[in-house]
């Protein structure tokens, strides 16, 4: 792996914590996630099951979990399955965990083969009377693809029809959205690397370089300080290109008098930064660029002081929108009037600011979550909004990622350049 790996003691204490959670005699089984076919004999990068990974630390493909806290032998509590590697499979593909180094990653001192997995379920879920298990269950999910997990379901429901069913992921997502102290320093490398990666491009941009050498800065830097990579596609936005929220293409020159919308984190030991600053390609705000991305600015810094603990994301969604209503009114795209005559089924600020204004964040760059629980200590969560105004080809996005806290959150961004005088300061040595 490129990154330090954690203490084996962060994934006992995330198992401990699940263990509080299940009923007795509750047996839970998980699988790692396909390795993905591209075309031909091609495939994508591997990247592991991020409740799986949470659970063991184990990044290996053909990887499975069983963990049993009741089991009547203490040595069945928890066993972990490895791929068999061989010499053909270490010249091909290259090093696979051993036994011990399963073991010295996990905390689980049981380290089997995979292909031990079925037989071993079969002799150990006789005693148990619930059935946990897994897929991707997470609200924004859209994908058509069947995943591992969700082909081990009904595989096992098959086996063992008389077995209760549970759904592990509501409370892995329970969880999961309270961060350790060990993944909040993993989430800070990842905010730490996404922020040299922002300084380089600040050094980089000019009218007439183009959005993909821009993405190619970005991957330069973040593949030289140990990151695997990009956390989700990057969006490299110039001049209108940023009113399209997800543009991706990153294809064209950046032209002078245009702005740049730039949305990129990168992705450490599985935790993802998630970072928009959007910067003028010449070096200097215009006028009415200023004014906007003044508007943004005081936007994101009334959203950092109200999310607190105790607040629920949909009133959150709701005064975040009150203040921006306020802003855009401001820049002339409306008047108070205009306001109260609205529909309000389809209200004015969704012309201009049409996103949620925060997502969870962790192993998932859209972290699991339940909208309906209020923020809590610990929890983190990306800021980030924004005004796009197409007419004017103009669309400026701000995000930090936040570690809720009572009294004032910890940006884990708050080295990464933001004030309109420090991007031009940057711009223009």
């Amino acid at each position: 792996m490129r990154y330090t790996p954690f203490s084996a003691e962060l994934f006992k204490k995330n198992r401990s914590k699940l263990y509080a959670q299940l009923p007795p005699k509750s047996i839970v089984v998980i699988s790692s996630n396909d390795i993905m076919p591209t075309n031909a004999d091609g495939t994508m990068g591997f990247r592991q099951n991020s409740d799986l990974f949470y659970l063991s630390g184990l990044d290996q493909e053909e990887t499975f979990l069983i963990l049993y806290p009741d089991a009547p032998e203490a040595q069945w509590r928890e066993i972990a399955f490895v791929r068999e590697t061989s010499e053909l499979i270490e010249i091909w593909e290259g090093h696979k965990y051993t036994k011990e180094e399963a073991t010295q990653t996990s905390g689980i001192k049981n380290i089997q083969w995979t292909s031990n997995f079925d037989s071993l379920l079969k002799i150990l879920i006789y005693s148990a009377n619930h059935l946990y298990l897994t897929d991707n269950e997470h609200l924004r999910n859209a994908s058509v693809v069947q995943t591992q997990n969700a082909r081990l379901g009904i595989s096992l429901r098959e086996l063992y029809p008389n077995h209760a069913i549970g759904r592990l992921a509501p409370i892995l997502s329970d969880l999961r959205m309270q961060k350790e102290p060990e993944e909040l320093q993993a989430l800070q490398v990842a905010c730490d690397i996404t922020e040299k990666g922002f300084r380089r491009v600040l050094n980089f941009t000019k009218p007439g370089v183009t959005e993909y050498e821009i993405e190619a800065e970005f991957i330069h830097e973040f593949t030289r300080n140990r990151s695997e990579g990009f956390a989700y596609t990057p969006i490299i936005a110039s001049g209108a290109n940023a009113c399209v929220l997800h543009y991706i293409d990153n294809a064209l020159p950046c032209k002078d008098g245009d702005m740049l919308l730039l949305d990129v984190g990168a992705s450490y030991a599985n935790y993802n930064a998630d970072m928009t600053r959007t910067i003028p390609v010449n070096g200097r705000f215009s006028p009415r660029q200023k004014q906007v991305y003044q508007a943004v600015h005081a936007v994101l810094d009334y959203a950092t002081e109200i999310m607190q603990p105790g607040v629920f994301w949909v009133d959150y969604q709701k005064e975040v929108v009150r203040f921006m209503e306020g802003q855009l009114i401001d820049l002339g795209l409306f008047t108070r009037a205009d306001v109260e005559k609205q529909n309000p089924a389809n209200p004015l600020f969704k012309r201009y600011f049409m996103h949620g204004v925060a997502h969870h964040l962790g192993l998932d760059v859209h972290d699991v979550w339940d909208k309906y629980k209020p923020f809590q200590e610990g929890m983190v969560l990306t800021c980030e909004p924004g005004i796009y105004i197409q007419e004017e080809g103009l669309g400026i996005r701000l995000e930090n990622n936040l570690v809720i806290q009572k009294g004032k959150n910890t940006n884990l961004m708050k080295n990464i350049p933001l004030h309109w005088e420090e991007i031009e300061d940057l711009m223009n040595q």
